[in-house]
């Protein structure tokens, strides 16, 4: 099991960034899956990021290629997505979750593959 918690949500106008934290403690392995997802008020929660806890590969949503970068300091367990040219659609709470039960199988956008999560952090960007 590992325990998921989120910071570094906030209001912001569009055009701005953010930089969300993601830290994870337990037995997550390198080539286990973190993934960022968002949900906004009424919509499903849909999949925006995700990559190896260490080492290369990461997957985007489209809506979010180009302006989202997804990254990891391993040594402080922590995953990062960074949001630029943030926009109001970009609005929800963003939650990281890891995929303990797949290794070294590619990092999917689907909620489904996710087994831990974190409470979440709003993120709301006004036009």
């Amino acid at each position: 099991q590992v325990q998921v918690a989120e910071s570094g949500g906030g209001s912001v106008q569009a055009g701005a960034s953010l930089r969300l934290s993601c830290l994870a403690l337990g037995n997550i392995y390198g080539d286990n899956c973190v993934g960022w997802f968002r949900q906004a008020p009424g919509k499903e929660r849909e999949g925006v990021a995700a990559a190896y806890f260490a080492g290369t590969g990461t997957s985007y949503a489209d809506s979010v290629k180009g302006r989202f970068t997804i990254s990891r300091d391993t040594t402080k367990n922590m995953v990062h997505l960074q949001m630029n040219s943030l926009k109001p659609e970009d609005t929800g709470m963003y939650y990281c979750a890891a995929d303990l039960r797949r290794r070294g199988l590619g990092c999917r956008l689907d909620r489904a593959a996710y087994s831990d999560w974190g409470q979440g952090t709003q993120v709301t960007v006004s036009s």
